[in-house]
């Protein structure tokens, strides 16, 4: 995955939706975390504060760092290891 946004959705004519930061979020792993949460902080930079788009990428973004940092469980936690993340020694 690359930080490489569509052009369409940075086109200043764009007006961005929190359907743009959906669609976005919907493929995070902790392996593609730090990315999406780049490319969604440039997605709401310059949305102001009170915008619904802006509000939910404030949100992902706190998702996504903590997702980077921790892994994910998936399953039932007695049964499943978490993933991998960037605090996890090599």
């Amino acid at each position: 995955m690359s930080q490489a946004e569509h052009p369409d959705r940075l086109s200043p004519a764009h007006d961005v939706t929190v359907e743009d930061v959906r669609q976005l979020m919907g493929a995070s792993t902790p392996h593609f975390a730090l990315q999406l949460r780049e490319r969604i902080r440039r997605l709401i930079r310059d949305l102001p504060a009170g915008h619904p788009a802006r509000a939910e990428g404030e949100r992902e973004i706190a998702r996504l760092d903590a997702l980077a940092l921790a892994g994910e469980v998936r399953g039932e936690p007695a049964d499943m290891a978490t993933l991998a993340s960037v605090a996890d020694p090599a």
